[in-house]
């Protein structure tokens, strides 16, 4: 999550689960990709991620978007340093692990129209995190019991647009799907233009709706980006991630289904 007054919530006490009541062996079978989709996670390292700034701050695809060759070197081995301080692969369980600071994991590669799949699991109580589309803030990912983020929204479930406009569809998820802390969570994202689809446990929780621009409200969101993991104070795990492009005709027909053929 993204909040416009930065700084930890004070007075949070953070248990922290332990790891055996985290996974199960059936849980730490990597499920194989599904028609079309390609596996986005090795299970032994972080080939094909990268880092890119996140955490408590924000930075701009913009930004990036303007930098220079040389520039574009020197900051991505930054970092990529950074993200190695931060992020591991625990081999055993095959799942990526966020100690919750430093850099976000960002795809190497961009995508515009695209259907990602992933597992998610907050370890601890109050547990934060969210998926960036196209570098672009986001599907929140939270802990729905928490006392302290209900004044956030937290108790609304994950999966909505949270730095979406405050009065706009999508900022909240339509149901509560989430599983409790320390259980595994299935996520399915489409992305075609600006509109997103969110499945969560099986369970629909935006349908269609507009990823408002949070970085300039009066500008579309640019064609191409990075997916990303963001990190935001506390540990998470992902495992079985996949992605697939969206064809032309499949993202008419979904657009359609929503009445936004002309978007």
């Amino acid at each position: 999550m993204i909040r416009t007054r930065m700084g930890v919530m004070s007075g949070m006490v953070v248990l922290t689960i332990g790891l055996a009541s985290c996974a199960t062996v059936s849980q730490m079978a990597s499920s194989g990709p599904a028609a079309g989709f390609t596996r986005l996670f090795n299970g032994r390292d972080l080939s094909g991620w990268r880092g890119r700034p996140g955490g408590g701050g924000v930075f701009s695809p913009y930004t990036e978007a303007n930098f220079t060759a040389e520039e574009r070197r020197t900051k991505q081995a930054e970092w990529n340093t950074d993200r190695d301080k931060h992020w591991s692969v625990d081999v055993a369980r095959g799942e990526i692990v966020s100690d919750g600071h430093g850099v976000h994991l960002a795809t190497e590669r961009p995508y515009g129209d695209f259907e990602f799949r992933v597992d998610w699991m907050l370890t601890q109580p109050c547990g934060d995190s969210g998926i960036y589309l196209r570098s672009y803030p986001q599907v929140q990912l939270w802990d729905p019991a928490c006392p302290t983020a209900q004044q956030h929204g937290a108790n609304r479930g994950s999966g909505g647009l949270w730095n979406n406009n405050p009065d706009n569809p999508g900022r909240w998820p339509l149901v509560v799907a989430d599983n409790p802390i320390g259980q595994w969570n299935s996520m399915a994202i489409k992305m075609v233009g600006q509109r997103v689809w969110v499945t969560l446990n099986g369970r629909e929780v935006v349908v269609g709706q507009v990823l408002n621009n949070f970085f300039d409200r009066a500008q579309p969101l640019l064609p191409q980006g990075s997916i990303e993991l963001q990190t935001h104070g506390s540990e998470a795990r992902f495992r079985n991630v996949f992605v697939r492009e969206i064809p032309e005709a499949e993202g008419r027909a979904l657009l359609r289904s929503v009445g936004a053929a002309g978007d």
